[in-house]
């Protein structure tokens, strides 16, 4: 099996491969939505340093914006990238 990951060795790839054969589908679905849950947070983060004066409002549109498209987001949520600057 190749290295998929260029910072870790083929040893501990196919230890994370093995446990991770051994979860089961709602394990491995947990650890999905956790994985997801940390990415939006992270996100949130730097929306939040890259514009500290914004409303939780706003926050909440432009991280929709990003994840949705903003066409969408506005569809959505009625806001869209400008409006609330």
């Amino acid at each position: 099996m190749a290295v998929l990951a260029r910072d870790t060795s083929p040893e501990a790839e196919r230890v994370l491969f093995e446990l991770t054969r051994r979860q089961t589908s709602q394990e491995r679905l947990l650890q999905v939505f956790a994985l997801n849950r940390l990415g939006r947070e992270l996100t949130l983060t730097g929306l939040k340093r890259r514009y500290p004066m914004a409303s939780a409002e706003e926050l909440r549109g432009r991280l929709a914006a990003l994840l949705l498209g903003a066409d969408l987001a506005k569809t959505i949520y009625g806001w869209e990238p400008g409006s609330g600057e």
